[in-house]
């Protein structure tokens, strides 16, 4: 009944809205002497904080059109290369000459299913385009996948990874970011364990709960504190008609985001002031950024029942895969069967969400890598979502990725665009960075001394 109640309210709240939106509309209207007052200004601003504060987001496009190459913007398209129930695979699609887009690596951007929509990373997309073939996953939300569709789980998860590497020919360096990253290295582990030779070249893991017993966040803390079965008595509910996946049992955006929005519920509220602040003072480009951030931010979508469990029970509560115990479909998962795939792993400093450590613990998990294919970024002062997009992840993140990337792709030599802008040349030998412009650790994963190379400061 909860989904239920949380549909009533809205609905109920829905006159209210609409009424909001047009004293707005009225209030602001230049023809209106009242809105030249300051009664007038802080009453439009009364009415869109309302209507903002009590609408239901929708999911964003990815809003992409164009992307900056050399001196010249080169049209973007998107279009759906693969196809299943709960996902879909997008190619932005560069327009430009058939060679050079070939000669570009392909990165296979793995989203989170974590309660937001796919369109959260289009920052890390667009830092990517550049110099990049990109994909993305982007996933359904449960809400709207009829029951026909069957179940879906943390097994058929890993089942869509090892699908899309396959479509893509093994000719792919992956990027997972958050909660993807365990599901990507178990893919990954399995499939060159199998020898498949759509294995990707490399995998890249950013803020990955590969190993929440290393620096236990509140979200780890909560997890183990009550256990799987506390989450399926009390999150878990079904889809209510009409939609297209009623009946379906769901863990819902909306509770997602009231645990989302809790964590940091003071500086939220503040956004909320702030904006109302602006509007009254007729701040229109920091309100624009407020409403273009929450657009999104506030856009959930809902997980299946199974997925959400299994992710709970397996990742943060049996801590699986690092205890070797995780296994998908049967089979055991062991990321020490990883020979070909060069490791990556970023992490920030200040990430609430998942804890220092946590993600570079893979590189123990892959035992059989050789030194030389194991990095590790630690980006100081960035916190969770900073380290795939903003300022710092364009500025100083990309362009370890682009870097990375090279190193291990066959057609380094062929490579006809250069890494995203940077104040100083990406350097060509492996580790190599220019201290003027780095701001975090980039040194192999086994550095263990006590002076790791650091820079910026």
């Amino acid at each position: 009944m909860l989904y239920h109640w949380y549909e009533m309210g809205h609905a109920a709240l829905r006159p209210a809205r609409a009424v909001a939106e047009q004293l707005r509309s009225l209030v602001e209207n230049p023809l209106n002497p009242l809105s030249h007052t300051a009664v007038g200004r802080h009453a439009a601003a009364a009415f869109e904080v309302f209507e903002r504060s009590t609408r239901r987001y929708e999911k964003q496009s990815f809003a992409l059109a164009t992307t900056r190459i050399g001196r010249r913007d080169v049209k973007v398209e998107e279009e759906v290369v693969w196809n299943r129930p709960f996902c879909r695979l997008v190619h932005f699609r560069r327009d430009m000459p058939a060679a050079q887009r070939a000669a570009d690596p392909r990165v296979l951007l793995i989203a989170p299913m974590s309660g937001h929509f796919a369109t959260l990373l289009r920052g890390t997309v667009e830092a990517l385009l550049p110099s990049h073939e990109v994909y993305i996953t982007d996933w359904q939300d449960a809400r709207e996948v009829p029951l026909a569709a069957g179940r879906f789980g943390l097994d058929e998860y890993v089942d869509y990874v090892r699908e899309m590497l396959t479509a893509l020919r093994g000719d792919v360096h992956v990027f997972a970011v958050c909660q993807s990253a365990v599901p990507a290295l178990a893919a990954v582990s399995l499939m060159e364990e199998d020898g498949d030779p759509a294995a990707p070249l490399s995998l890249i893991m950013a803020g990955g709960p590969i190993d929440t017993r290393i620096s236990p966040t509140t979200v780890n803390d909560v997890a183990v504190e009550r256990g799987t079965e506390w989450f399926a008595n009390h999150v878990i509910t079904s889809v209510p008609w009409p939609n297209e996946g009623a009946g379906r049992e769901v863990y819902p955006g909306f509770l997602q985001l009231s645990g989302f929005m809790s964590m940091n519920l003071d500086r939220h509220a503040t956004a909320h002031k702030d904006l109302f602040r602006h509007l009254v003072t007729g701040d229109g480009d920091s309100a624009e950024k407020h409403r273009a951030f929450y657009d999104e931010y506030l856009a959930v979508m809902d997980m299946t029942a199974e997925f959400y469990l299994d992710t709970i029970d397996s990742v943060f509560v049996r801590h699986a895969l690092p205890k070797g115990e995780m296994a998908i479909r049967g089979r055991r998962v062991d990321p020490g069967r990883i020979r070909r795939a060069a490791l990556m792993t970023i992490e920030g400093e200040k990430d609430d969400i998942t804890g220092l450590g946590q993600c570079r613990a893979a590189h123990d998990l892959c035992r059989s890598l050789p030194a030389e294919k194991k990095y590790h970024v630690e980006c100081a002062g960035v916190g969770h979502y900073g380290i795939f997009n903003g300022s710092r992840y364009r500025t100083e993140i990309a362009p370890r990725i682009a870097q990375f990337v090279r190193l291990f792709d066959p057609r380094a030599e062929l490579i006809l665009t250069r890494p995203i802008a940077s104040r100083s040349p990406i350097a060509a030998t492996v580790g190599g960075y220019d201290p003027s412009s780095v701001a975090f650790t980039f040194a192999p994963a086994n550095d263990t001394g006590p002076t790791p190379q650091t820079a910026g400061g």
